[in-house]
Formats: C-alpha cells, structure tokens, sequence
C-alpha cells in the first residue's frame, strides 16, 4: 500500500466530512482548495467558506484561487498524485486536470450519468426517483462526463426531503471515498465509461419553486421535498388587495380519497395540523408554512388565522 499526496477542493458545509476523512486516512494531505472569501449580512463582512475554515483549524494549507490561472498555478506548484473534488463549485481545466499524475476524482451525489450537474440531489426527489446514491468518477473536460471508479446505491425513503438525503449521502460517500482510496494506493484504479441514458440536473431558481395547484399533487409534493434546501417552494395568495407569498416548508400526500374540487380549493382543514388543497390529480395536505414576514406555522393556523375555510382559493 502507498501513501498518496492529496489535494482537496470543495467550498460548502457537505464537502466538510470528506476532508476529514481524508485527514484521517493516513495519507499526505497537501494543500485545501476553496474558493474566495464572500461578502456576507448587512455590513457585507468577508466570510471564509465552510472547507476553508475546517482547513484552517486543521492545520492544513489552504488556497483561494480567484481565477483558472491561479488554481492551475497552485496545483502546478503542489504537485499532487491525487485530487479529491466535492462540491468546489468551480469547473477545471482540462490543463489543470493534468497536473495531478493519477487523476481528479470526484464525488458526484447521484448514479451517473443520471443527474449531472448542481443539484442531482434535489432533481432526484423533485423526479419522484426511489433510488439514487452516490459516485466516484474522474474529471475529464465535460460536466461530469468523466469515467467511473465506484458506485454506491441508496434508496430515497418516503420520508426524505433535500436535507435527509443529502446527509445519509454524505455519510454513504464518505465511506465509498474512503474504499477509493484503499483501492488507489493499492494500485487497482478502474476508469469504466459511463452506460446508461444521462439526465441534467441544473441549479435551482426562485422561478422553479412556485407551486402550481393545477399539477398533479405527486409533482408539488416533489418540489417541496427537494426544495428543501435552496428557493424555498411556494404559492401566492391575495388578501385585501395585497398579494403576499407562502413558502410550503412540509408536505404531504393525504391518505384515503379526495374530495372533488377545482386546483386551489382549500378542501379540508387538519386540525392542529394541516391543510388539503386540490391539485391537478389529487390533493396535497399542506402542514407547515411560513407566510411572507412571519414564523413558520401549522398550516392550520395559517388558515385559521386569515378566516379561510373550505371552498376557498389559493393561487
């Protein structure tokens, strides 16, 4: 077995535990990739990122290339067997990709080539998917088009939004990485192309989170799920003249039949709970809410504190 020198490059909160696992393994770990600090809150302070901080703390180098020129010059001057991608943010020369003498490996939270992009996670469960899981594959010039190493499938529970998933993936990659790495310093390296039809995953906006009560409740109940990290999903409603919007925080389909109705009829109220608005194709039983300027809430105390009732309309 061989020891590696590593370098790692991810940015938010979900690439934390992947460092430490690598500080962990036993291998040199030779310099934290991030990008650059950010301005943030009102008095627009600068913030180091998640990875950069838990770098820092570790006593590992760490470097904020602002430019293509500066990473490929940091890399260049790190001179690494190996680099680790999880969640950086950034896209990699091809130029840059070269430097590493085994290669970039990244982690990417869906079964490639299913998901590619910035928010496989969250398509998935917008999708309605019961599988997906997590790879390790190898950059190439592409948007995660690169070969594959490993694979890990997990199944979508019922229960999961965004948050849950990206968790129990999280925790389900960190161990594949950690198999990768044995596998490399072993010498068994695979690099199979991937098979399969290939789907897109691109960022979530703020456009994609309206609800719209004339689809089917399967489909809003998807973007609640995987909305749940990022825009939050959400209806507009108009009161005395004023329209004001309601972010849908947690959702569920109700059980038994549905009473019929047009999209957007409030049909039944939930008490100390929720609410069951009238979709497309069934209905969806709404349970906390956060109206615009105020606390989350019950659904049902949302209805009741603005007087609605059964038979009336959210948009």
């Amino acid at each position: 077995m061989s020891k590696l020198k590593i370098i790692f490059l991810g940015t938010p909160e979900i690439a934390c535990g992947f460092l430490s696992r690598i500080a962990a393994s036993g291998h040199e770990l030779a310099g934290v990739i991030s990008q650059p600090d950010r301005p943030v809150g009102r008095g627009l302070r600068l913030c180091c990122a998640p990875v950069s901080a838990l770098a820092e703390k570790l006593c590992f180098k760490v470097f904020k290339p602002a430019s293509r020129q500066e990473l490929h010059s940091v890399v260049s001057g790190l001179k690494p067997d190996l680099a680790v991608v999880v969640a950086y943010g950034r896209l990699i020369p091809a130029e840059t990709l070269a430097l590493a003498s085994l290669g970039f490996l990244n982690v990417h939270f869906s079964l490639l080539p299913k998901y590619r992009g910035a928010a496989p996670v969250q398509w998935a469960l917008i999708n309605g998917e019961r599988t997906t899981g997590v790879t390790l594959f190898w950059l190439d010039k592409g948007m995660d088009t690169g070969p594959v190493f490993l694979r890990r499938e997990e199944p979508v529970l019922a229960s999961d939004d965004a948050a849950s998933l990206f968790a129990r993936l999280s925790a389900s990659g960190a161990g594949l990485l950690e198999e990768g790495l044995r596998k490399i310093s072993a010498g068994e390296i695979l690099r199979e192309p991937q098979t399969g039809e290939a789907s897109a995953a691109p960022k979530l906006t703020p456009g994609l989170a309206l609800l719209d009560f004339s689809l089917p409740a399967a489909a809003l109940l998807g973007k609640v799920r995987g909305f749940a990290c990022g825009p939050r999903p959400r209806f507009s409603l108009e009161l005395q003249g004023r329209k004001a919007a309601v972010q849908v925080l947690a959702a569920a389909l109700p059980e038994g039949p549905v009473k019929d109705g047009p999209p957007g009829a409030v049909l039944s109220v939930v008490p100390g709970g929720g609410f069951i608005v009238k979709c497309g194709v069934g209905g969806l039983l709404v349970k906390t809410v956060k109206p615009e300027g105020k606390k989350e809430m019950p659904g049902s105390d949302f209805l009741n504190g603005l007087r609605l009732k059964p038979g009336d309309m959210l948009r």
